[in-house]
This record gives structure tokens, C-alpha cells and sequence, in this order.
């Protein structure tokens, strides 16, 4: 008689036979989502190319479309496009075009994947203008007004414009320094041997990660629409690996914390005074010549908190300093408190806090009216 238990797997071979049913079931299961992904509007990413000291400015490989998304729910969809310079733009830039140019500099306010090319502020004024004059964009999401130099000074350099419009928004001051940005790519201020504060490249260069991230559908759509690496960092400030303090969620105004504490603020000022030092230094325009579009509170209800918080404070301080150095200075808050007061336009996304095109075309009909545009274009 034959001996059915000896015929039965051992517990070896039925431990193996469950982990290989358990690792192809999941595999299955990612192949089935990375295939199903590839046809839903999963953001691709801008690719940004290496920084170092061969090629030390911050742009993105050219001459490609790209597809911005964000949420789990892709609640905003973008289709754009990289120019030939490595910027987002519709336009590719020319060097030799005698027509005048106006620079427009500026962090993801100015990138604005999330907008139709044409529906964004430099977008509207380049259309309007035409054969007249030019707008040319120069910016990237993340960049502070350290960063902003590098973009003014290779803007000046390679397209000689007539004038500059560079948008300041709300963490664009302490984040100019090392201490509170180490952002890969960027340029940020620190301090010298000297006891002064000097620009200081970090070098960037893609990983095998990025690169695996970018020809995968569920990679970005883990790294880009779900904000995956984020929310791991925020899970490992909660399980303590962080103090208390840092795992608080801080109030927020102007898109960056509202906390005023007397130390951001000194270091705050301090790389405010730096960046205008540097910028008469590196980019060979008028102090007229440049003109500041300032962000601020959009809604009639978000007036106080704003004015008392760290961008209000700090706002105030950059547009005095800009008007003593000779600048035009473009606020913004009174023209969307204006537009808004009818309590039923948003100027802003309902999942994004950027500027939606009703938001870009305020911004477009600020800048069309300030001194510098009409100078520059004077019958537009």
C-alpha cells in the first residue's frame, strides 16, 4: 500500500511554492498598473540636465513636450512644451532677433507647467506683441532669488534683453540660503570665509532612480502625482526620527510658513541685501530697467493673516529696498484684491496654489501697464 503522506510537499517546498505565488502575484499586479497608467495623463516630469561646472545653469533637456498632473486623481492637466534653450516656453529663442526683449525670470510662478503656454502671463504679452517685441521666460520650479541671478545673468549674457521682469513669491528669500535650501541644481548663497554671504552652486546629476522614474508610468506616477518620497519624509518625522518640532505641520501664507521667527527674518534680509548687491554686479541693466512683480494675499479674507506673517513682512521689506535701489515694483495684492472682490474668481487651481490663466492674465495686465513695458513697447 502506498503511503499518500510521503507523496505531500514538505514545508520547505510549500514555503517556496507560497513566496513564488506571492512575488508573481505582485509582479502581475505591478505590470497590470504599469500598463494601465500608460494610458492616464501621468505626469512626465521636466528632466532637468546635469549642473556642474561645465554647465552651470539650471535648465531642462530641450526640444521635448512633457505632460503635467498632479493627485492621485490627476485633478490638473497640462500639456507643454521645452524650447530649444531648455525652458518651458512654446517659443524657441533666437540669439540674433533684433526685435527689443523683455526677460521674464522667475521660480514655478514663471515655469507654470501646470498652465497652457499661451494662457500664462509672458505667454498673453508675447502674443499680443508679435512681430513688435519679445518675451522670453526663464525659470524653473523650487528657485529662490539666488537662483534668479543665474537666470538674469545668462539671460543677459546670451539674449541681451532691454528689460527684465522678475516675480518674487513667497519663499523666495530665506530659501536663497544654504541653511534653509540644498536643493541639487540651484544656486544658493553661503557664507564665505570673508563673513559675506556668495554664491554657491550644487551641482546636480541624475541618478539611475530618476532615470529608472522616467520610463516607468507607476514610477511617476508614485514620484510625481502621489508625492511618494514626501509623504516617506513626512511618515519619518512622525515615527520620530525627527524632533517634535520639525514633525508639526506649520501655517502656511503666501505658500511658505507663516512663522516669523527674529532669526529667519535676519537671514531673510540679509540675502535680500546680497541679491540686489548681485544683481547690479551681474546683469548690466538700469536699476529702471528691471521691474518686480510681488505676489501677495489674492482674497479679501486672506489680507490680515498674510500681512502678518513672514511673507508679509518680508514682502514689504523687499519692495521698500527695491524702490531705494532704483527698481519699479509691480505689487500684486491690490490687483487681485480688486479682481476678487466679487468673492467668485479664483486666481489659483482648487488642489494648486499657483496661479491659474485668471490669475496669469491679472499678472499679464500688471506688467503690460508698468513703466517698463510701456517703454519698451510703447504702442502696445
Amino acid at each position: 500500500m502506498t503511503d499518500l503522506a510521503s507523496d505531500r510537499p514538505g514545508p520547505a517546498k510549500t514555503a517556496l511554492f507560497g513566496t513564488l505565488t506571492f512575488v508573481a502575484t505582485i509582479a502581475l499586479c505591478l505590470l497590470m498598473a504599469e500598463v494601465v497608467l500608460r494610458f492616464l495623463p501621468v505626469a512626465t516630469g521636466l528632466w532637468t540636465l546635469p549642473v556642474n561646472a561645465a554647465h552651470p545653469v539650471l535648465r531642462f533637456t530641450p526640444n521635448r513636450d512633457f505632460l503635467f498632473s498632479r493627485d492621485w486623481n490627476f485633478s490638473v492637466v497640462n500639456r507643454g512644451r521645452i524650447n530649444n534653450d531648455g525652458f518651458v516656453n512654446n517659443q524657441d529663442y533666437t540669439a540674433n532677433d533684433s526685435r527689443p526683449l523683455l526677460a521674464v525670470i522667475g521660480d514655478s510662478y514663471v515655469e507654470a507647467a501646470m498652465v497652457p503656454n499661451d494662457k500664462t502671463f509672458y505667454g498673453r504679452l508675447a502674443d499680443r506683441l508679435k512681430a513688435n517685441g519679445r518675451v522670453y521666460s526663464f525659470g524653473g520650479s523650487g528657485a529662490p532669488l539666488s537662483q534668479y541671478l543665474v537666470w538674469a545673468q545668462y539671460a543677459a549674457q546670451k539674449y541681451r534683453p532691454s528689460g527684465m521682469a522678475i516675480v518674487v513669491v513667497g519663499n523666495d528669500f530665506d530659501e536663497s540660503l544654504w541653511s534653509y535650501n540644498s536643493r541639487p541644481g540651484l544656486h544658493v548663497y553661503a557664507r564665505g570665509p570673508d563673513g559675506a554671504l556668495h554664491l554657491h552652486r550644487l551641482d546636480f546629476r541624475p541618478s539611475p532612480f530618476r532615470f529608472l522614474v522616467r520610463h516607468s508610468a507607476l514610477g511617476r506616477y508614485l514620484v510625481f502625482n502621489l508625492q511618494a518620497l514626501d509623504t516617506i519624509r513626512a511618515l519619518t518625522a512622525r515615527w520620530g526620527f525627527t524632533s517634535t518640532a520639525q514633525a508639526q505641520t506649520p501655517e502656511y501664507a503666501g505658500n511658505t510658513a507663516a512663522d516669523a521667527s527674529p532669526e529667519r527674518l535676519r537671514d531673510s534680509d540679509e540675502a535680500i541685501s546680497a541679491f540686489f548687491d548681485d544683481l547690479a554686479k551681474m546683469v548690466p541693466l538700469a536699476p529702471d530697467r528691471i521691474v518686480f512683480l510681488v505676489d501677495g494675499a489674492r482674497y479679501e479674507g486672506d489680507v490680515a493673516a498674510t500681512g502678518t506673517s513672514y511673507f508679509g513682512l518680508m514682502r514689504r521689506h523687499f519692495m521698500s529696498e527695491a524702490s531705494r535701489r532704483g527698481h519699479e515694483v509691480v505689487d500684486l495684492q491690490p490687483r487681485f484684491l480688486q479682481r476678487s472682490s466679487d468673492h467668485r474668481t479664483r486666481f489659483d487651481f482648487p488642489t494648486d496654489g499657483h496661479w491659474n490663466p485668471i490669475g496669469h492674465e491679472v499678472v499679464a495686465e500688471a506688467l503690460a501697464a508698468s513703466n517698463l513695458y510701456r517703454m519698451l513697447f510703447p504702442d502696445h
